[in-house]
Order: C-alpha cells, then sequence, then structure tokens
C-alpha cells in the first residue's frame, strides 16, 4: 500500500498523468492535454461549479467542507488545471500538492470518496467532458480520492490554510 501511495504522489508531481495524453492522426502525433480538450480554464471552471453545487446538495459530503466554499472551489481549480495539463498556478502559489496532508483536517471515509468521485463525474458530463477523457482521467482520479480517506488514522488535524509545501 505505501509503494502505490508513493506511486501516486509522484504522479501528481511529475504531472505525467497530463503530459501522457495523446491525440493520434494519421499524419502525425500532436500532443494535446486533457486541459485543452476540456476547454481550458473556462472548461475547468464548469467542472468545479457544477461539482461544487452538488456537494451542497450532499447530506453526507457537504458537512466535511468549511462553511465557505470559495477558497476550496479557487484552489480545486488552480490544481486541476495544472493536473490536467495547464500552467502550474497551484504549485507556484501553494507548492506542491502533497494532498493527502492536506486533506488531514478533513474527516474523510469510503462513502465520502465514493460520493466525491460520483459528483466530479456528473459535473464532467454536465460540462460536456466525453466519456473518453472521463475514462483517462478517472483511471488517475479514483485511486487519488481514495488515498484521501483517513477517517480511522490518526493524523494532524489541523487546518493547513494556504501554507506553502515544497
Amino acid at each position: 500500500m505505501q509503494a502505490s501511495r508513493r506511486r501516486e504522489s509522484s504522479r501528481v508531481r511529475s504531472g505525467s498523468f497530463a503530459r501522457s495524453a495523446r491525440v493520434r492522426n494519421t499524419c502525425r502525433v500532436t500532443e494535446t492535454t486533457l486541459f485543452q480538450r476540456l476547454g481550458g480554464r473556462d472548461g475547468v471552471e464548469s467542472i468545479v461549479e457544477a461539482f461544487y453545487e452538488r456537494v451542497e446538495q450532499d447530506g453526507h459530503l457537504r458537512p466535511i467542507y468549511p462553511d465557505d466554499l470559495e477558497p476550496g472551489k479557487r484552489k480545486l481549480k488552480l490544481f486541476l488545471e495544472e493536473w490536467l495539463g495547464g500552467e502550474q498556478r497551484y504549485t507556484a502559489l501553494y507548492g506542491h500538492p502533497r494532498l493527502r496532508r492536506r486533506h488531514f483536517p478533513f474527516v474523510i471515509d469510503d462513502l465520502a470518496a465514493g460520493r466525491w468521485l460520483r459528483h466530479m463525474r456528473d459535473a464532467m458530463t454536465t460540462s460536456g467532458v466525453s466519456s473518453g477523457d472521463q475514462k483517462a482521467i478517472f483511471e488517475h482520479l479514483a485511486p487519488l480520492a481514495h488515498h484521501m480517506v483517513n477517517a480511522s488514522e490518526d493524523v494532524p488535524r489541523e487546518p493547513l490554510g494556504d501554507v506553502r509545501m515544497e
């Protein structure tokens, strides 16, 4: 399990997931990022807004989130932009994502991880993300979401705020 966490962490750090997305045509191979195929920043913003609309209505997930959802929306937009192959604006502001550590303040169980994924998939569908792109995204996003599960663990629960991590 530890090796799995290291591999997932390395995928997030290196951005290899985003760089590995290719579109092939018969004449040549051209690189296009998922970020571009999803519509760039506007596409990511649409997905995140649709996702948070679902979170706000979810009786299990909503209590996990802070009262003010705006900082989380902003960070998720920046993270997804970078993770999907856009500019590294998240890293420029906050350093290494260290997602598991950043999620320690929130008690996340398996049900929450599953609901988070369902709402993200629904948000992507609503935002017009193709089934092929969703498949590519969720191959990596599903293990990452389940990696955040920490409900039965004794981890530091103090909020990190906007601290920069290296």
